[in-house]
């Protein structure tokens, strides 16, 4: 019999450490044999957000006690590992470092391959850990540093289709919690504020909403919640503007998703179209909702990745170092960390003053 490939992932992008080992499974979807995520809400609580250096050190405290404990809880040896996989980007370069070197100090001690990991592909691949997700499908990844539709065609096969030019949706989610008052990290609780109160309370702007294609804009969303948030007396006016404040931005996706379905069918021809949201906003609730309804009625199939797998992990990171380990593809020790590293490096960058759509 042959034996099942095992990957070992690590992913230490931002301010989530974790290590994670899977198993391939021959015609079937990967076993997760473990799945280890250490958070630092703790640490970077009373600054309103992560501070580089702080989640630097926090990871080198934290990943070899947590490798041990992925390990341990795979119940197999180090040995039988057959490659290993970590984010080298994009992200913070402090944070990327530790795990980027971490992960080539086990595959050179145990003389296994070394595989670097874009971690957005983590997230475009993430589904593939719970579903028999094939190529090709349009993404939609919206997570705390980034929001944008690309056509997947294949590994490493990405066209970018549509982009935020200024803000990721994650990170407006995290300012209106901020606003609100809401501890960091904010933006989950604000769909909890958001069954509280009235989603029709507040009239918020939807920026580039009719222009632009699908690429999109959340600047000007976050203005109007700041000025609003500056004359609310109640926590019933708090809740009305969460619940605003998702309906907005549910309207934003939902719409700039039908104009990417578009985009998505003129350059690619498919049986089957299959729509994939990942990233951390997709473990949103409602809009994992709104954005199932919409692709049913547009003839697209949703698939999203189990909630658990939305945020950060290193499962993701495992998966797509299967995947390029079943085609050979391996990396050298000396592969640096990369701050950016866009999955389609031909997409021009659209961000900053005077971007015209």
């Amino acid at each position: 019999m042959k034996k099942k490939t095992i990957i070992l992932g690590i992913e230490t992008s931002c301010d989530e450490t974790a290590v994670s080992i899977i198993q391939e499974n021959l015609g079937d979807k990967p076993s997760i044999l473990s799945n280890v995520v250490s958070s630092q809400v703790d640490v970077h609580k009373e600054f309103g957000g992560v501070v580089p250096e702080l989640a630097a050190r926090s990871h080198i405290e934290k990943i070899d006690l947590l490798a041990k404990k992925a390990i341990k809880e795979s119940k197999i040896k180090i040995e039988e590992i057959d490659a290993v996989a970590a984010t080298a980007g994009p992200g913070l370069i402090v944070c990327l470092s530790v795990g980027l070197n971490f992960g080539k100090t086990i595959a050179l001690s145990l003389k296994k391959p070394f595989i670097a990991i874009n971690h957005l592909e983590g997230h475009a691949l993430s589904p593939k850990l719970n579903s028999n997700l094939k190529y090709p499908y349009l993404l939609l990844l919206i997570s705390g540093g980034h929001s944008q539709f690309l056509s997947v065609k294949g590994l490493g096969k990405y066209k970018r289709l549509g982009t935020t030019i200024d803000d990721a949706a994650g990170e407006a989610f995290d300012k209106t919690a901020k606003l609100l008052g809401i501890e960091f990290p904010g933006g989950p609780k604000i769909e909890e504020y958001a069954k509280l109160g009235d989603e029709n309370y507040y009239s918020l702007p939807k920026p580039i909403i009719n222009r632009g294609g699908c690429n999109l804009s959340f600047a000007g969303l976050k203005t109007a919640v700041l000025k609003i948030s500056k004359t609310i007396k109640s926590s019933k006016e708090k809740y009305n503007l969460a619940a605003s404040f998702q309906k907005t931005m549910e309207d934003i996706l939902c719409q700039k998703s039908k104009v990417a379905f578009n985009e998505f069918k003129k350059n690619v021809k498919t049986k089957k179209n299959i729509f994939v949201i990942a990233g951390g906003v997709a473990s949103n609730k409602s809009i994992r909702q709104k954005l199932t309804n919409l692709s049913i009625k547009e003839n697209f199939e949703p698939i999203f990745p189990p909630v658990n797998l939305c945020s950060d992990n290193a499962a993701m990171i495992a998966m797509v170092g299967l995947e390029k380990y079943k085609l050979g593809i391996k990396n050298k020790l000396d592969f640096p960390a990369k701050p950016r590293w866009p999955l389609d490096k031909k997409a021009a960058f659209l961000k900053g003053a005077g971007v015209k759509l």
